[in-house]
């Protein structure tokens, strides 16, 4: 199954301070269209009523209709009217026309007779020609209003019967105006209405800027919070693993004093080095026996003893004489051994042997042992599967182990003890 990709911080971020511009500028360009659409709505509308009543009052007037009636016999379905059988309408009625066109703004006003041949037209080459446009149902009796193409172009078209005194229809009037003036007046509207709309985006352009540079601020603000707020776990975490240690070599120094190793004792709190000769000042070996290294193996088993004691767990040693014991590999048993009792081990073995310039050891426990799917990530800082309970951070001795094996050109490695808990081997150099 494919996973869909999740966008990054850096991705939602910049949206974010994006959106207040994008929203602001779509709101805008929506507004000015819906004003557009409105307005082009509104001349429409308005043309539309406008060539109606000119129509319609056009077809009213006495004199169109007495003339209109007298035109009558002029010509039949059969045998239409031309314009010298209309010359004596056209020149009492094209006057009117024309007249009624200018003053109501209307490109043309036309006048048909009752077959619908044109009496009227602006272009004197119509007249006597019948109209090649919708003209049966207006001369049935029924209005008509829409948009047709004739000799002078695409017009929107209002055509009105004319009724005689006895209220038959004797011809019919349509006052039209050519789409392309309507498409000038809206052209013309929305010059007017550019000014608006560029105010109203230098408004919008200032506004989202001032939002955006509010939301930019917070972004900073908050990245500030999250660097002290990174700083300060770094500062937790490097306390709590020097609280770590501080525990262990607390264990280790009271291993010293209590083997009789004074000397030993002081120079480890000194330096935290190896001791490669403990043989304090009165020329007794005390504990270590005079032998490199054993008064420090002592205190490390004694620290390691100390604090498994205090878990309730038994701690095992199998160490292989002579083998090298420094600072770090008393830290290393003591948080493998650690683990291993938090973990609820009742028994520890602790395994150590040397190979020349190279340091082995083994820590192993009877405890619930590591889930295989928590193994690959167990060095990993701040994983662990035990509660912090005394609010000091869990996870860090494992990472503690891995770096200073790291450190020394080792590996470490965990997987099931014959103790039936967990088992953690490690290699490392051996200091000189």
């Amino acid at each position: 199954m494919t996973m869909a990709m999740r966008p990054s911080p850096r991705a939602i971020r910049l949206a974010m301070i994006l959106l207040p511009s994008v929203v602001t500028l779509a709101a805008l360009a929506a507004t000015v269209m819906v004003a557009l659409w409105l307005q082009e709505k509104s001349i429409r509308d308005a043309t539309a009523e406008r060539v109606q009543e000119v129509a319609s009052s056009l077809a009213a007037l006495p004199q169109v209709r007495a003339t209109l009636a007298s035109t009558v016999d002029a010509g039949t379905p059969g045998d239409l009217a031309d314009a010298a059988d209309l010359a004596t309408a056209t020149e009492t009625l094209q006057p009117i026309a024309d007249l009624v066109a200018q003053a109501a703004g209307v490109y043309y006003a036309v006048i048909t007779d009752d077959e619908g041949v044109r009496i009227t037209h602006p272009l004197a080459s119509e007249r006597g020609v019948q109209v090649s446009t919708t003209n049966e149902s207006v001369l049935a009796g029924t209005p008509f209003l829409g948009t047709e193409t004739g000799p002078s172009g695409r017009s929107l078209r209002a055509k009105v019967p004319v009724r005689g005194a006895d209220g038959d229809v004797v011809g019919m009037v349509a006052v039209g105006v050519l789409e392309s003036d309507i498409e000038s007046e809206r052209m013309e509207a929305l010059t007017g209405l550019l000014p608006w709309a560029a105010g109203a985006l230098v408004v919008a352009t200032i506004a989202s800027s001032l939002l955006t540079a509010a939301v930019e601020r917070r972004f900073r603000r908050l990245d500030g919070l999250a660097a002290e707020h990174a700083q300060m776990q770094r500062t937790t975490a490097a306390l709590q693993e020097q609280a770590h240690e501080f525990h262990t070599r607390l264990h280790v120094v009271h291993g010293l004093v209590t083997h009789g190793e004074p000397r030993a004792a002081l120079d480890y709190i000194e330096d935290v080095v190896a001791v490669s000769d403990a043989t304090p000042p009165d020329g007794r070996g005390g504990a270590g026996d005079g032998v490199p290294g054993t008064a420090l193996r002592e205190a490390a088993m004694h620290a390691v003893r100390a604090d498994l004691l205090e878990r309730g767990a038994l701690a095992e040693f199998d160490v292989e004489p002579g083998v090298h014991v420094d600072d770090d590999v008393v830290s290393i048993l003591t948080n493998l051994s650690r683990n291993a009792g938090e973990a609820g081990a009742t028994r520890v073995r602790c395994t150590l042997r040397q190979s020349g310039d190279r340091l082995y050891g083994v820590v192993e426990d009877d405890g619930p042992g590591v889930d295989r799917h928590v193994a690959a990530r167990i060095f990993t800082r701040g994983l662990s599967s035990k509660a912090d309970t005394g609010g000091r951070g869990r996870g860090i001795g494992l990472d503690l182990v891995r770096r200073l094996v790291t450190s020394r050109d080792g590996s470490v490695e965990v997987g099931a003890s014959t103790l039936g808990g967990a088992r953690f081997s490690f290699e490392l150099e051996v200091r000189p």
